[in-house]
Order: structure tokens, then sequence, then C-alpha cells
């Protein structure tokens, strides 16, 4: 009887010191998996910048009260005064175109005396459409009345022909013949015919604004 006692009691010592030994390699097993404490560093965490907050449009800009702008300012059909004066002061330095006897074709003269100035009273009559020039035709007192009524229209076409050919608008200008009926001259001379084989400009008479 105290032989079976004592190997259970053999039996059962063994029994712990297993139980012990396998307790043990499970906590060191659990202690070996166990990860070391992480070390704190002085460097701080980077900084996330913020983008700034998104501006809303603008709204486009409304004309008050929805009242369309004004339209500018027409420009006048017809010069001022003193823009009158500066044309008449342009005529007065044109001077006369003169011709050959029985002739209509402009002379090295007379293309000469239709350039002075012309530029500038091309200018001016092109920002003043409604304002007109008449070219009036002249002829000496040779031949008949029809005959020189003919010729001195057809002197004042050529001179009108120059004109528009240097930029004066053609509908500014108008032609008229007075034949031998207005003389600037009354001898009967050589000299004086040649000054009445002429055309001559000037303002249409009575323009208003």
């Amino acid at each position: 009887m105290n032989r079976l006692k004592g190997w259970f009691q053999m039996k059962f010592s063994r029994e712990l010191v297993v139980i012990a030994i396998a307790t043990t390699g499970i906590i060191g097993a659990g202690c070996a998996k166990k990860k070391p404490a992480t070390v704190a560093h002085d460097t701080p965490p980077p900084v996330t910048q913020q983008q700034p907050a998104a501006q809303p449009a603008a709204a486009p800009a409304r004309a008050e009260n929805n009242v369309p702008a004004p339209p500018p300012a027409a420009r006048p059909n017809m010069p001022d005064a003193a823009t009158r004066a500066r044309i008449d002061q342009l005529l007065a330095k044109i001077e006369d175109a003169y011709f050959d006897y029985n002739q209509h074709t402009l002379r090295p003269d007379a293309v000469k005396a239709l350039q002075s100035d012309s530029t500038e009273l091309r200018d001016i009559l092109k920002d003043y459409p409604d304002y007109k020039l008449t070219i009036e035709g002249h002829c000496d007192e040779r031949g008949s009345a029809q005959y020189n009524m003919q010729l001195g229209e057809a002197r004042a076409e050529s001179a009108k022909n120059y004109l528009t050919g240097v930029g004066i608008p053609g509908q500014q200008l108008n032609v008229v013949s007075y034949g031998k009926e207005k003389p600037v001259c009354q001898d009967a001379t050589e000299d004086c015919y040649q000054k009445n084989r002429r055309i001559h400009i000037v303002a249409v008479a009575n323009q208003t604004r």
C-alpha cells in the first residue's frame, strides 16, 4: 500500500514539473514575440502646408440699371467755321491752272498749280462728305459760245480727274463751264487770252452745317 502511494506521489511530481516547464516555454515565447518599445525622437512631425481657400469668381460688372452706354457722337458732315476758313485759305493758295489754245489737257505748270496744298485739302474734305467744291472751266473770247461752253467743261473735267487721282472724293467736286462769259481780262492780246483759258476752284456757295 505504501509502495502504491509512493508511486502516485512520484507520478504527480513529474506531471507538475512538466506543467511548469511548459508554462515557462509559453511565457518565454510570448516575451520573444513582443516588439521593443519605439524610442521617441526630437524631430517634429512634418508640417502640412495649407492651401489657401479658393476665392469665389468675381461676378461680371453690370451696367447700372441695365442702361446701355450711349453711342459715340457722330462726326458732323459739314466743317465748322474755322475749318471752312482753312479751306478758303487753301483754295486761295491753289493757283488757277492754265491751258493752251483750243486744248483741255493739263500742262505741267497746270499740274504743279493743282498740286499746291491739295494733300491737306484732300484730308479735310474726306472728313466732311457733304462739303463740296466747284471746278469752273473758262475760255478766251475766240470761237462760238457753244463751242467754248463744251471746251470749258472739258477743262474742268480734266482738273477733276487729277484731283480725284490724288484722293479727293469725286462726289465732292462739281463741274461747271462758263465758256467765254466770265473773262478776267478784256484785251485782245495773247497774254490776255492765256489768262482766260483756265480752271478755277471755289467752295459751293451757301453750304450750311
